[in-house]
């Protein structure tokens, strides 16, 4: 039996400032700095959801939660991932792999991978070794290199269930 499988990229920016919670893939970040948003602002979360959505070819993340929509106001982001997940499953479709990349200039993520990793894998239903987070600054340039923003991109691939 041949097994079908999709792709979907997803990417996201939020700005950054004082007063808010840094938030990215569940986990909230020590920082002087957050991210601004009508939810908790999870670029990562959100970026990963756009994938799911796009693999799933069920639009994007502002179609299914419109910034417009009181309901979604500082909404947690990881229900908005686990919401993508069951619209893809609906749809006989699996997330099998995640493979991300946070972009912001400081705090240093790296000690937060294997929170954020696990967390992601819990909401997804996967196991570990099936997701990866990667953290890159910009070298100071662009919005996130300014440090007056956070990108993540995610790729995300699904397999046809029966």
């Amino acid at each position: 039996m041949s097994r079908a499988y999709r792709s979907g990229i997803g990417w996201d920016i939020h700005p950054l400032a004082p007063g808010r919670p840094l938030i990215l893939g569940g986990i909230e970040i020590p920082s002087e700095l957050g991210l601004v948003g009508h939810s908790d602002a999870d670029v990562l979360a959100h970026a990963i959801t756009d994938a799911i959505l796009g693999a799933a070819a069920l639009g994007d993340i502002g179609q299914h939660f419109p910034d417009t929509d009181p309901r979604w106001a500082g909404a947690d982001s990881m229900e908005l991932l686990r919401h993508a997940r069951r619209l893809a499953e609906g749809r006989h479709l699996r997330v099998v792999h995640v493979d991300a990349t946070v972009i912001l200039e400081k705090p240093k993520l790296g000690p937060h991978r294997e929170a954020i990793r696990a967390r992601l894998a819990a909401a997804l239903e996967l196991g570990l070794e099936n997701v990866s987070v990667k953290f890159k600054t910009s070298e100071k340039m662009g919005p996130a290199g300014e440090g007056r923003a956070a990108e993540a991109l995610a790729i995300v691939t699904l397999e046809t269930v029966s």
